[in-house]
């Protein structure tokens, strides 16, 4: 039915353990293959799973994609209308379907917990349950009312799944869901198709503009930006060079947003330019690139943003544009954020791995399945293996740029940004500095052994190493506890280097496996023309049709019958009715 040959990790542990009335914690990371641990179970118990899912807008699409596998699917949500919502419960109290999607909202209304009580439940599966955890990066509150359900149906067996959780964070979830008796079933984090680089930032519109020309020119992705203006501002530059690019955050119209998600899903090489707003449970196999224009806040909510770039396991991007303001826009965000000092402790213990991440010479992927309590070699593709960056010894540097910020304080009672005491260790004597009459510091000069940039490099790792503070709207800066150590030589600082050629995309093994020869290249591309015509004649999107990995395996293969065509990847016995003899056409074409 789902067109697989065999199961991948421990999908077919969980499915047995869930078929068989357990309840499970699932792990598994994006593109890992966590709907069918809840959806072969469903489909085997007797009765209908019921999954409840955040994702409102993107339920049509989940139900369309399970009924092209010859899945009986519904969903019921605050987009139908009367005649539609009671097509839906009647099958449902008829056991005419196998799986319905919910909203958690929905769980919380009385209707819909008496409709329940009326039909026969397989089994509940809870989509995207990092949602429970209150300090995380995407807390619902409507998921804390979700431990009803084992109050309300104890014998129905559940099942929570998610792409992104640390050890304590699992804990959370298994807590809040009361899935104290659960299995916890952890896949490897690991996404090796996906190659993680992270640069320097100068202009980053620019710097995404030749990544895109030079990688990924006509491929679909995902551009992530912190502000709705920047999102606004960067899709309308891409479209004014050449790149179909479309925006959508929060401050959009729900029609806006709605169309333009569809856009995505539907057309093939668009590039969605968004806020954090937008991706949860965006299934589209084909996204060959994230790009971050701002330091996520994170390293779950990276995690969780990359991942959504090669789904299909092809190779993938995941490209990220960091500099100092990223630093002290997101330390300054934190002071004044809203909560007690124990949820900015949180905020700030987050931003300080994700930091790591940034800082590290280390393997990119190592340090990234550190944090989730795993452990990996060096992959070899990320920008740290293919260009390694050198630690330099830092103390000197550290000692000259805290002593400047030191001595205006101390010596004039004065606090500045970054620009500033830049100007004054490089010996500028600019307006500003002849107006404090800071050419009279000591310090005055004393730095021009460093170029503007690498002082800049400077700053920005000793605020990411907590060596240096922001504070005021003005982002002045201000010495912490541990300026001290440095200061009284009693601390060494080491730094990392830039290389002086960034990473570029190499052609690795896993690239080499799925270049197409010159004989299939024309033949995918024609497949891929039925499929977007068969996709828009059939109102869905088409990675509903095939998967581009489908698709390759089709055009490098050419098989010649139904039987051969029923071999491949993602040829299912519904597909292959639906669609295996208009294929084949394609090809004797």
């Amino acid at each position: 039915m789902f067109g697989y040959e065999s199961f991948r990790g421990p999908q077919a542990d969980i499915i047995g353990h869930v078929a068989g009335g357990g309840d499970a914690l699932v792990l598994m990371p994006t593109g890992g293959g966590k709907s069918l641990c809840y959806q072969i179970p469903a489909l085997v118990r007797p009765g209908v799973g019921v999954v409840i899912s955040p994702l409102i807008a993107l339920m049509q699409d989940q139900v369309d994609a399970l009924k092209a596998l010859g899945v009986r699917a519904g969903f019921l949500n605050s987009t139908q209308d009367l005649d539609e919502r009671r097509l839906v419960e009647q099958e449902f109290v008829a056991g005419e379907i196998d799986l319905l999607y919910l909203a958690p909202e929905a769980l919380g209304t009385g209707g819909v917990q008496r409709l329940l009580d009326r039909g026969k439940i397989a089994l509940f599966a809870i989509d995207e349950a990092h949602c429970v955890a209150q300090w995380g990066h995407d807390f619902r509150p409507d998921y804390l009312n979700l431990s009803m359900l084992h109050e309300r149906w104890p014998d129905v067996p559940r099942i929570a799944l998610t792409a992104t959780a640390t050890e304590a964070t699992r804990q959370e979830i298994a807590q809040r869901l009361r899935l104290t008796e659960a299995r916890h079933f952890v896949a490897s984090f690991d996404r090796p198709n996906i190659q993680y680089r992270i640069v320097p930032k100068a202009s980053p519109q620019k710097q995404l503009l030749d990544l895109l020309r030079t990688e990924h020119a006509g491929d679909a992705g995902i551009v992530y930006c912190l502000s709705r203006a920047n999102v606004e501002k960067t899709a309308e530059f891409l479209t004014a060079n050449g790149v179909a690019a479309l925006p959508y955050h929060a401050g959009l119209d729900a029609r806006t947003r709605a169309r333009n998600q569809s856009r995505f899903l539907r057309e093939d090489g668009l590039v969605m330019c968004a806020t954090i707003a937008f991706g949860m449970g965006i299934d589209k196999p084909d996204v060959r690139f994230v790009a971050h224009l701002d330091l996520p806040k994170s390293v779950e909510g990276y995690y969780q943003e990359t991942g959504r770039a090669g789904r299909d396991g092809l190779p993938s991007t995941a490209w990220l544009a960091y500099g100092l303001q990223d630093v002290v826009q997101q330390r300054r965000l934190i002071d004044t954020s809203e909560g007690d000092q124990r949820h900015r402790r949180n905020l700030a213990a987050h931003l300080d791995a994700m930091l790591a991440l940034c800082e590290t010479v280390e393997c990119r992927r190592v340090r990234l399945l550190a944090y989730f309590g795993q452990t990996g070699k060096a992959c070899g593709n990320c920008d740290t293996c293919m260009s390694p960056p050198e630690s330099w010894d830092g103390t000197i540097a550290a000692q000259k740029f805290l002593s400047t910020v030191y001595r205006l304080k101390s010596e004039r009672n004065q606090k500045f940004g970054v620009g500033q005491s830049v100007d004054i260790l490089l010996g500028r004597r600019t307006d500003k500095v002849a107006q404090f009459r800071h050419d009279e510091l000591s310090v005055f000069g004393i730095g021009d052994d460093l170029s503007e940039a690498e002082w800049r490099a400077v700053v920005r790792q000793l605020l990411a190493q907590q060596l240096l503070a922001v504070e005021g709207e003005f982002n002045t800066l201000v010495l912490t506890e541990a300026s001290g150590e440095v200061l009284g030589r009693r601390r060494e600082v080491m730094l990392r280097k830039e290389p002086a050629r960034p990473a570029r995309a190499a052609r690795t093994p896993k690239a080499a496996a799925v270049e197409l020869s010159p004989e299939a290249a024309p033949v995918f591309e024609k497949l891929r023309a039925w499929r977007g015509a068969t996709a828009k004649e059939q109102g869905v999107p088409a990675y509903v049709i095939f998967h581009d990995a489908t698709l390759r395996e089709i055009a490098t293969r050419a098989p010649a019958s139904l039987a051969e065509l029923g071999t491949i990847s993602g040829v299912g016995e519904n597909k292959l009715a639906k669609f295996g003899a208009a294929v084949l056409e394609v090809l004797r074409s």
